[in-house]
């Protein structure tokens, strides 16, 4: 276990961003939603991650949640999902993001020999 792992719970909570369509005091209830990803984002130190999440449609039947994050020497990474429920929206959307990291991740190491 390396360093960064123990520091991970905080990176979502220190990094992410809410957009537009989120209020502040949706924050921990997001927060909550996408703790998953943090585990996929211990990689890095906190303050090389940098995350955004928003909702277009908020409340329509097919709002779309938009999940974005910029991680080192990587295009940014986004991932969206649409649906009735924002939280389902939203879990959506965080499992597309974290199966675009590890895809990403299983590349590079592929690419280093590093397994």
């Amino acid at each position: 276990m390396n360093d960064t792992t123990s520091s991970s719970p905080r990176i979502l909570q220190d990094q992410l961003r809410l957009g537009a369509g989120f209020g502040a005091a949706e924050r921990d209830h997001v927060l909550d939603v996408l703790s998953p990803l943090d585990r996929h984002l211990a990689h890095w130190h906190a303050e090389q991650v940098d995350l955004e999440v928003s909702v277009k449609d908020r409340g329509g039947p097919e709002q779309k949640v938009t999940l974005e994050t910029w991680l080192p020497r990587w295009p940014s990474v986004v991932a969206t999902a649409s649906g009735r429920e924002l939280d389902h929206a939203l879990i959506e959307a965080r499992k597309e993001l974290i199966r675009q990291i590890e895809d990403k991740k299983s590349k590079h190491e592929m690419g280093t020999g590093r397994r």
